[in-house]
């Protein structure tokens, strides 16, 4: 598995319309679980994220998206392949962000297990991607100059 951290001062990758225009709407090609959402939406009549989990098609993401490019938080948002199921995604634990050591490892790990790939925004200060589609981390790493891969910045002491 392979992944980057983004940490930079302008935090342009807590709108998720920049993340998606980076990767050139890679999204729409999983299903997605939203999980642990801290989210300031710019309509107050958005009230998706506020359950445990969203589960949404990558089409819908893009679009709300579009719709309320608010400021996120916490997320962590699992991307699946479109023939997996959501009754077959939640037998699995929901995945979480603060206190999963799987992002602060050399070995990095997605947690869900018929994730492909892990989107995760941070405290509003850090945004993680672990994945094997070398395409989406390339693109991230266009569109965020200041994005450092993951294994190595694990490294660092």
């Amino acid at each position: 598995m392979n992944g980057l951290i983004i940490d930079d001062n302008d935090r342009d990758y807590t709108s998720l319309k920049n993340v998606f225009d980076a990767i050139e709407n890679e999204q729409e090609n999983y299903n997605w679980l939203i999980t642990a959402i801290e989210y300031a939406p710019v309509n107050p009549k958005i009230k998706l994220y506020e359950k445990p989990y969203t589960w949404i098609t990558g089409e819908d993401l893009t679009k709300l998206a579009n719709t309320d490019d608010g400021f996120w938080i916490w997320g962590v948002f699992s991307g699946f392949a479109k023939n997996i199921t959501k009754e077959d995604v939640l037998k699995s634990p929901l995945p979480f962000a603060d206190g999963y050591t799987g992002f602060w490892n050399a070995d990095l790990t997605i947690q869900h297990p018929l994730a492909s790939i892990e989107l995760v925004e941070w405290d509003g200060g850090l945004f993680l991607a672990i994945t094997e589609n070398q395409v989406i981390l390339n693109r991230l790493k266009e569109a965020f100059p200041a994005s450092q891969d993951l294994k190595k910045y694990n490294l660092e002491p």
